[in-house]
């Protein structure tokens, strides 16, 4: 069974966090959510509260077991997940060690900022990457390139998380968690990415 951590902060976007650990845990991933804040309780950026699995603490410095770290974005959240010296440690160890990172949103301006996209191919929020430097911006859904997964925001949640399972527990365990939930690819055609529509 695939381990992922999922690392949340205050202000963390919850469609983005919560689709992910839904749809992992369908596709019988196990994933933990763990918070960064010194506490198990967490409130996201429009006021919904969860408790998380871990604390960064409990970790013990060490994701050696995890095939997969996973970043949801949100303001403030991914501003607490940047500050953030022992997940920088834990990301860096994840990525150097050719294990996957993923991160959603606003999110892959942590990775940007680790210098983890540096020419390869991104995406995130418009914006959220400016100033950094990566291969190429993408505008699609989600974007692939190596061991590093990048994705737009809220509305390619879906896409996102059944990616990360993709990746973990290949396409047929994708395609199956996509028809339980009744979710077809057409429902992106169509779809302007940059302004919504």
């Amino acid at each position: 069974m695939s381990l992922v951590y999922m690392f949340i902060a205050d202000g963390f976007e919850e469609v983005e966090g919560l689709t992910s650990v839904d749809l992992l845990r369908r596709a019988g991933i196990d994933v933990k959510m763990v918070s960064i804040m010194g506490r198990k309780n967490i409130e996201g950026a429009h006021g919904i509260r969860l408790e998380t699995d871990l604390l960064l603490s409990d970790l013990g410095g060490d994701t050696a077991g995890a095939d997969m770290l996973v970043l949801p974005g949100g303001m403030p959240g991914t501003n607490y997940l940047r500050e953030s010296a022992e997940l920088a440690g834990l990301l860096k160890a994840q990525y150097e060690a050719g294990r996957y990172v993923a991160a959603i949103c606003a999110a892959p301006s942590v990775l940007a900022g680790l210098s983890f996209l540096k020419g390869r191919k991104a995406t995130s929020y418009p914006g959220c990457l400016d100033g950094y430097e990566l291969g190429e911006y993408c505008q699609e859904p989600v974007v692939t390139d190596g061991h590093v997964i990048t994705s737009r925001g809220v509305g390619t949640a879906i896409p996102f998380a059944l990616t990360l399972i993709e990746k973990l527990e290949g396409p047929q365990m994708a395609d199956k968690v996509a028809s339980s939930i009744l979710y077809s690819k057409q429902y992106l055609s169509g779809v302007d990415y940059e302004s919504g529509r």
